[in-house]
């Protein structure tokens, strides 16, 4: 498996970073193909109960590399990553990675 992981900076406006995310640029994200789960995650602090680094986290998991790859390619891809100029004012890191799974 491979996973794009996308982290978000901490927005200057909270409210309108998350209106605009639930509201435009999820449903973006949904048009892409290829992705077999996607994972999000709202950070509430770091396990020492502090503010964490990072604001959101979004996880696309994709079978292989050449899926992943077709899928940023595709008109829906491009679309998604450009709009993150849109709204993510704290900035947006992207990663890829292999994911292995496991149930413990």
């Amino acid at each position: 498996m491979i996973k794009l992981t996308v982290l978000y900076g901490h927005p200057t406006d909270i409210i309108a970073f998350e209106e605009y995310y639930a509201n435009t640029h999820l449903p973006k994200a949904a048009k892409m193909k290829g992705h077999t789960k996607l994972e999000l995650t709202k950070f509430i602090s770091t396990p020492e109960g502090s503010k964490p680094d990072y604001h959101r986290m979004a996880e696309f998991w994709f079978s292989d590399p050449e899926t992943m790859q077709s899928s940023m390619e595709s008109t829906e891809g491009k679309a998604t990553a450009s709009d993150l100029a849109n709204f993510a004012t704290g900035g947006a890191t992207l990663l890829v990675g292999t994911a292995l799974l496991k149930t413990v």
